[in-house]
Parts: C-alpha cells; structure tokens; sequence
C-alpha cells in the first residue's frame, strides 16, 4: 500500500474515532464534574467558559493509540524504533499532563503540579527519550553542515522537548489555537518525515504523525468556539512532546522553531513579560502570553485564533521548502 495512502487512511480512522470518543468522553466529563478552573486573570473575558470540561486531550490519545493497534494488527503500521521512542514521549507526557489536571479538578483551584514537580518529572521521561535516542547508534550531530556539538547535544535535545512540550501548553488559551495550530505541525512533520528517506521506518512515522493529525482534527469539532471540551496539559504536553521528539528523530531540530513559530512568539512573550515585570515592576505586554495581549486590544477571540493559524500554516509552507526539497 503506498505510503500516502496509509497516511490518509490512518488519518481518516483517527479523525472518526476522535469523534465518537468525544461523543462519549464529554457527557461522562460533565456528569462527574471534570470541569475547568480559570485563572483569576481571565474570569473577566472567560468567565462563561468557568467549568467546561477539560482533560479532552484524551480524545485525541486514545483514538491515535487505537488506530496504531488496528493499525499494526493488518500490517498497515509497523512499531519501529523510531516510532516507539516517539511515542513513549507522548504517552509519557500525557501522563504528566493528566496528573496536573486530576489535581487541579481535584483541588477545585488552578494549582496542579508545581513548576518544580513538573520539570522534574518531564526531566525524567526526556533522559529515558535522550538515552534510547542515542543507543540507536545516532551521532550528537545538528545537521546544519552536520555540527557535531558533542556533550551538549544531551542538553540540547532536553531543551527540544521540554520547550517544545511547554509552549503548546502556554498556547493553549483560546479555543481551538493549541489544537489547529498543532494540526498544521503535525501535518508538515507528517510531508517532512514521507521525505526522511535516510531514517528507518520513516513512512511509519509519517503514517503516525498523520492518524494524530486526525485524532486531533476530530477534537478540533469539539474545541472550537464555543468550546465544549478543553484538551488541558493531558494533550498540551503530550503534542509538544510528540512535536519535539519528531523534530530530534528525523534530525529537523531547528526547523521546529519555524513550524511552531506562534508556539515560539508566545512563549517568548511570557518570558519576556516575566523579566521585564522583575526588572521594572511594569508590564510589557498588557497581557501573556500574546494571545491574551490582542483579546485586551479588543480583537475577537475567533479573529485571533484564525490570524495565528494562517501565520502557522506560511511557516510551514516555508518549512516543508528547506525540509523536503531544500
């Protein structure tokens, strides 16, 4: 079966899995009171979205991890090493994720995890990623004139996933941002990987990559505005994590930085937001992460979110140009 075939038929599935799931996930959510607990920042313009419920990220993972199954049981899929460190990272930090939320449900406030307890714990899955990463026999190499970094490659592919994990989950603010503006990615990785020729099991990958896409587009159905469902940190950390583990197994690290360029601007609006407040006890931005900056200058929420997908989707025209044919 062609490789492109496989990608749309997996795709398929997954978007039509994503959608029952979704049928039966949200009823039982709302019965047992899953709901979402807004910062206090938000309640102003939000506050109609106090008690959707969350932990929808769920959608999107089980209807992916089904498919792989069926998937794999007729031959469609094969788990190749690649692929299986890949998805330990997304299994393991929608772990994570999950945790966060239980906790916050459970806690009826907006405090989860610590930052301490989350870093930690997304440390642990990425040293597990980092080391069978490189028991495969690959070099610590950026392959941009293929720049052997040495040592520093450990950090640097630490960094990859814990920003990458942790700026989906700074996006995810308005419905149907985090979830179209990760479609697109996952879509340009999916083109990117059917062209990894050099990396083994790479139509696999993108056959992967591709029923996410799917499971996430089902989602998008419920996400969008008005939101009946929020995918919470379960689904954030877990399409961050698969962003960047993607990006480090097909040796693209640096064009993630293109591809998730909206992920990039606003997480770096809240850094900056951040160091800016403790050095002059002023805001520069009347509101981070960015997003929220342009909802305070009076931009419709919905005008917001289709501004920054079209920004995401000539990134990722840009990108799939250097990745494929460049």
């Amino acid at each position: 079966m062609l490789p492109l075939f496989r990608c749309f038929l997996g795709m398929l599935i997954g978007f039509i899995l994503a959608i029952i799931i979704g049928l039966i996930l949200i009823p039982v959510l709302r019965k047992f009171k899953f709901g979402q607990t807004l910062s206090v920042y938000l309640e102003e313009r939000h506050a109609s979205k106090q008690g959707t419920p969350t932990i929808g990220g769920l959608i999107f993972i089980l209807s992916t991890l089904i498919t792989i199954f069926f998937m794999a049981l007729l031959n469609k899929i094969e788990l190749t090493y690649s692929l299986l460190i890949v998805l330990l990272s997304f299994i393991g930090y929608a772990l994570i994720g999950f945790l966060d939320d239980y906790l916050i449900i459970k806690r009826k406030n907006n405090q989860g995890l610590s930052e301490n307890q989350k870093l930690f714990l997304q440390l642990i899955v990425a040293i597990i990623f980092f080391t069978l990463f490189l028991l495969d026999g690959n070099e610590p190499l950026i392959w941009i004139q293929k720049l052997n970094i040495g040592w520093f490659y450990g950090a640097f592919i630490l960094f990859v996933l814990l920003a990458s994990s942790n700026a989906v989950n700074i996006t995810d603010g308005l419905d149907g941002l985090a979830g179209g503006l990760s479609f697109i990615a996952l879509i340009t990785y999916g083109v990117i990987c059917l062209y990894t020729t050099w990396l083994i099991g790479y139509k696999d990958l993108a056959v992967f990559l591709f029923i996410l896409a799917g499971g996430v587009l089902g989602f998008l159905y419920y996400n969008s505005n008005p939101a009946k469902i929020f995918m919470g940190d379960t689904g954030s950390l877990a399409l961050g994590a698969t962003l960047g583990a993607v990006a480090i197994v097909t040796r693209h690290e640096l064009l993630l930085v293109l591809i998730g360029i909206v992920f990039v601007i606003e997480t770096l609006s809240c850094i900056l937001q951040r160091f800016y407040f403790k050095r002059t006890r002023k805001r520069l931005f009347p509101m981070a992460p960015i997003h929220h900056t342009f909802e305070k200058k009076g931009w419709a929420e919905q005008e917001i979110v289709k501004l920054f997908w079209l920004v995401a989707i000539i990134a990722s025209l840009i990108a799939v140009s250097f990745g494929v044919f460049l």
